[in-house]
């Protein structure tokens, strides 16, 4: 299926990797080609998100697929605002060389649905026939696709660099640290960016190993042009499934320990105990309640699990659930502006942590820390049902400028001690590094 979308200027592939995390729909989805589309480039609208409410109602009996990148719902504060207490003046205006649209959806010309027993595959004709014949000639295509000797993912790369040295990054810790102290927030989601230039590399090849590497529930292949996405993210934004909307935010890591599973279950177990995570995971939940209280009905907001330790091949996580019933008249577009960016990529009070981050982050967050996903069809004024992931763990690589890069980062909140909120950034990148280094 890939060998054959991948050819498509625009296709998204979407894998569950089998993982049946509630509420679930489909194992694997895949569209390719767009009839329509959406884009809101980099300099933006206002609100971005009054056009996917459009669009979205414009064709609301068909499928939609797109992302949302993390400065679509940061307009006012993007790095480069002038701060008075930033520690060295006027951040610098910071560019995304990655280049993807901070908005982008597509009506799809082909839907291909992947689930255990079966295969389907939607095509753009009213004649049940036609329907019949051109699914007939796609499934063929994809048979017939060659199949690809599994060489290096990436074949020439430069060294990877970062913008914060460790003393740097530790340092900006101790900062942010002394925001909390004052006040300013509670926890702050803190990211750094890894870089090379030069990069030549299989997009497939990547997609694979890093699957292989580390499957996880929210995985997703996505080219639009020459912008590509490589994503094995553990992590639910939000979903709306008959009118009931959920969100899974994950705050809490603990590394795996495959060799040894006893100090595996006592991992899990610390995790599960500690009071550092606890703290940040309960913060992110209250926002979350918030952000879901604005576009659900009155006293429908609930916590359905509360500190629930999930495992990974590479690490534990700490996740909950809070969902509401959808208040009547919400479409996709309201939803997503209402709640994004996620508050587990952001911190609390959610507007000021956002201020912060463009003060002393150093990269664009352009598609990390935003949402890849899709709509179903509508039917009539029933809300459609939807599913966008946290793009984190995840590869970046613009194919025209051989430019790749990855960012991750960990919550912050009085109590983090800086060297291991270092060390955790190198545990989330792990499967990321094992790929790029061709261990994967």
């Amino acid at each position: 299926m890939l060998n054959w979308a991948s050819r498509f200027n625009i296709c998204l592939f979407l894998d569950s990797h089998a993982y049946r995390i509630a509420p679930h729909t489909f194992e694997c989805l895949l569209a390719v080609g767009a009839s329509e589309q959406l884009r809101v480039p980099a300099d933006r609208v206002p609100d971005p998100f009054s056009l996917l409410e459009e669009f979205a109602r414009k064709n609301n009996s068909e499928w939609l697929f797109g992302h949302v990148g993390y400065d679509a719902g940061t307009p006012s504060t993007l790095p480069g605002k002038a701060l008075s207490d930033h520690p060295d003046g006027v951040p610098p205006a910071y560019s995304d060389p990655i280049g993807f649209p901070d908005l982008f959806f597509f009506v799809p010309e082909t839907v291909i649905e992947l689930n255990k027993d079966h295969l389907r595959i939607g095509v753009p004709a009213e004649e049940a026939e036609q329907v019949e014949r051109q699914a007939t000639i796609i499934f063929q295509q994809i048979l017939d696709s060659p199949s690809r000797a599994r060489g290096p993912a990436v074949t020439t790369q430069e060294p990877l660099q970062s913008k914060f040295t460790r003393e740097e990054y530790i340092e900006t810790i101790q900062r942010l640290r002394a925001h909390i102290l004052r006040g300013d927030c509670y926890e702050i989601n803190f990211c750094q960016e890894f870089f090379a230039d030069g990069t030549v590399l299989d997009p497939i090849a990547v997609y694979l190993a890093l699957s292989e590497a580390s499957p996880t529930p929210f995985g997703a292949f996505y080219r639009l042009d020459d912008h590509y996405l490589f994503c094995a993210s553990p992590e639910r934004y939000l979903a709306c499934k008959a009118g009931k909307l959920f969100s899974q935010p994950i705050k809490g890591t603990s590394p795996r320990n495959l060799p040894d599973p006893e100090q595996d279950r006592l991992n899990r177990e610390n995790l599960y105990h500690s009071e550092k995570d606890r703290a940040e995971n309960v913060m992110v939940v209250d926002l979350v309640r918030n952000d879901l209280s604005r576009v659900c009905l009155p006293g429908s907001v609930r916590v359905e699990e509360l500190y629930g330790i999930y495992s990974f091949p590479q690490v534990h996580q700490m996740i909950s659930t809070i969902s509401g019933e959808l208040l009547p008249g919400m479409g996709l577009g309201d939803c997503l502006r209402e709640t994004f960016p996620m508050g587990s990529m952001t911190g609390a009070p959610k507007k000021r942590v956002m201020e912060l981050i463009a003060q002393y982050e150093r990269s664009r967050r352009g598609l990390f820390s935003g949402a890849v996903g899709y709509a179903l069809p509508g039917s009539g004024a029933d809300a459609r049902d939807f599913d966008f992931n946290v793009v984190i763990r995840s590869i970046f690589y613009n194919r025209a400028s051989r430019h790749l890069s990855y960012q991750v980062g960990s919550g912050i909140t009085f109590n983090s001690e800086p060297e291991k909120e270092y060390e955790e950034c190198l545990l989330k990148a792990q499967a990321i590094r094992k790929v790029l280094d061709g261990e994967g």
